[in-house]
């Protein structure tokens, strides 16, 4: 007797429409760290809808530069690969873009274009389950604790740092991040010392230099910290300079955090082989989407290496609350102009939405008024 073949794969729910455009988002007060100032958000979106009629809006970002090249890479060349493609079948639809953008790739517009169809993907699976994006994408952990970036700008003064600061103590929050980078290392320990003195040892603390440091000047100021007690020392060098994060790694007691400046999920194979990565701050628009976002989360809990990942709050909530080695949420909102809902931040903590999807609120009319391409 004949045994049958196999049977061809099903169709599932097949993505029938795809589209594209940016918005511009103003920041909401100023930003400033040791190399650059936040200027705007460029906002790119993708929306998907499949034969079934359900909808997916996912997005990316730049963070002044950059935006329209980013949507002339989707229009041009990646949303036509995912019509026809399963909703359901996430990593085929991921490979099929990133096959036809191999002379592009590693890189940062390349990256956020991955990004921006690949959330949209999720969203639309998620709510074809209907099933929230935390629990579909592994539902670790029902709530994360929070930390602010807000109050440690750069060209705040030390009185302004300390009150925001103590404001966030306040609130429960686990701790506050201080961006450092000041032109002489006295001034930078002067700075932190003066918020560590006010918030007590029971707080966390946390610098960032914005890759603004060579290896022999971040050993340096690392000594000077140390004292401080810092949970962690966040991009010291530039991102491709894997030798100098080993150097100061091995030199210092301060967990060196990285990865919003990496693209793809060999580079951080990359730092935690070498031991350069204490903490991953993987950024799921910047590393290519949620499908690679897990992939870099789960090797790191190979590693034994905790995630709090880089800005995006409101995407990376139900991400980080995925994974079981989620360690914090940044707090920045950014979101707040073409959203109708926020985070309800108790006690520290938040808890990602419950409804299917990515569980951001949009409000479409906002996001209408604000699309400039």
């Amino acid at each position: 007797m004949n045994q049958p073949g196999p049977s061809a794969a099903p169709d599932g729910d097949p993505i029938e429409r795809a589209r594209a455009w940016l918005v511009d988002l103003p920041v909401e007060r100023l930003r400033t760290d040791a190399v650059q100032q936040f200027v705007k958000q460029e906002t790119i979106f993708v929306e998907v809808i499949t034969r079934s009629g359900v909808q997916g809006l996912g997005y990316a970002y730049t963070i002044g530069t950059g935006g329209t090249a980013v949507l002339a890479l989707l229009r041009d060349t990646l949303l036509e690969q995912v019509i026809g493609a399963d909703v359901h079948r996430v990593e085929d639809v991921w490979r099929r873009c990133f096959t036809i953008t191999r002379a592009t790739t590693t890189g940062v517009i390349t990256a956020l274009a991955l990004a921006a169809v690949d959330t949209a993907v999720w969203d639309a699976r998620s709510r074809a389950c209907g099933v929230p994006l935390w629990r579909l994408a592994g539902g670790a952990q029902p709530d994360i604790a929070v930390y602010d970036t807000e109050g440690g700008w750069l060209h705040l003064p030390v009185p302004e740092l300390v009150e925001q600061a103590l404001a966030s103590r306040e609130r429960g929050l686990g701790g506050v991040k201080i961006k450092i980078g000041k032109p002489k290392g006295w001034e930078d320990a002067e700075r932190l010392r003066a918020v560590r003195e006010a918030v007590g040892p029971d707080f966390d603390l946390m610098v960032d230099a914005n890759q603004s440091m060579t290896a022999a000047e971040a050993i340096r100021r690392a000594r000077l910290f140390e004292p401080l007690d810092l949970f962690w020392l966040e991009e010291p060098l530039p991102a491709d300079d894997l030798d100098g994060h080993v150097r100061l790694a091995a030199s210092t007691s301060i967990p060196v955090a990285v990865g919003e400046s990496m693209y793809a999920p060999l580079q951080f194979r990359g730092y935690l082989q070498a031991g350069a990565a204490s903490i991953v701050q993987v950024d799921v628009a910047r590393v290519g989407g949620i499908t690679p976002w897990l992939k870099v989360a789960h090797l790191a809990e190979t590693f034994n290496v905790q995630v709090a990942p880089h800005f995006l709050m409101e995407l990376h909530l139900p991400l980080v609350c995925a994974i079981p080695n989620g360690l914090y949420l940044e707090h920045i909102p950014q979101l707040r102009a073409i959203t109708t809902e926020g985070l309800d931040v108790t006690g520290g903590r938040v808890r990602p939405s419950e409804e299917p999807g990515l569980g951001i609120a949009w409000d479409e009319e906002k996001l209408r008024a604000l699309t400039v391409a």
